[in-house]
């Protein structure tokens, strides 16, 4: 039997770090969620016929199933609420490859408090204007705005590329590829990494446009 918790307040924390899943417990209960933590993708798949599906955090880097492995087995396409993918920070290939899998952000470590509880309380209405008909999704990037080389670099970062490997393929330093894409992120709007692949996905077909 499914517990009882209203989904729109409730928020699942899945890491093996005591710490951290002790922190973002303590901070989101003072929020007023009701949180329930686990110590493995393994322990959260196992219980999940028995929550209701609410907002979930989740770390890449766990023993037995990885956040990726949980996050395929929740399908988000299928799953009414927020999926945030937590990582190291920087970590641009594993924010593309958590977007494309259907997360609906990815926050890097480390992260402050203040700035984690507005992004869950912003993906939960956004998920629920969804649910409405009432998404307001964003119009198509317009990718004009982009210079030849910027676009370049986009291509890179979309196609999971980190900073080294992209400045290899381009023959520029990561440095140049870093200046680049917060160019980029300044011109298309986007808030962070995988904002920028959510925009570019949403206008899917648009990168061959030179």
């Amino acid at each position: 039997m499914a517990r009882s918790m209203n989904p729109e307040q409730a928020l699942f924390i899945i890491d093996d770090d005591p710490a951290v899943r002790d922190a973002l417990s303590v901070v989101f209960s003072l929020e007023g969620f009701d949180v329930e933590t686990f110590e493995s993708g393994d322990d959260f798949i196992r219980a999940l016929p028995n929550l209701p599906r609410a907002c979930v955090l989740l770390d890449v880097h766990m023993p037995g199933r990885s956040g990726m492995d949980v996050l395929k087995v929740l399908n988000p396409d299928d799953y009414p609420a927020p999926i945030f993918i937590i990582s190291g920070q920087g970590d641009i290939p594993m924010a593309v490859a958590a977007v494309k899998e259907g997360a609906f952000d990815f926050i890097e470590k480390p992260f402050d408090a203040e700035t984690v509880v507005a992004r869950v309380r912003e993906g939960i209405a956004v998920v629920n204007r969804r649910g409405t008909g009432d998404a307001n999704q964003p119009e198509h990037p317009d990718l004009q705005l982009l210079t030849p080389r910027e676009r370049e670099v986009l291509e890179q970062i979309t196609a999971g590329a980190s900073n080294k490997e992209a400045g290899r393929s381009l023959g520029i330093s990561p440095r140049t590829i870093e200046v680049h894409r917060a160019r980029i992120m300044e011109k298309l709007g986007a808030k962070n990494a995988a904002d920028l692949v959510r925009i570019v996905l949403s206008g899917s077909g648009q990168m061959d446009a030179r």
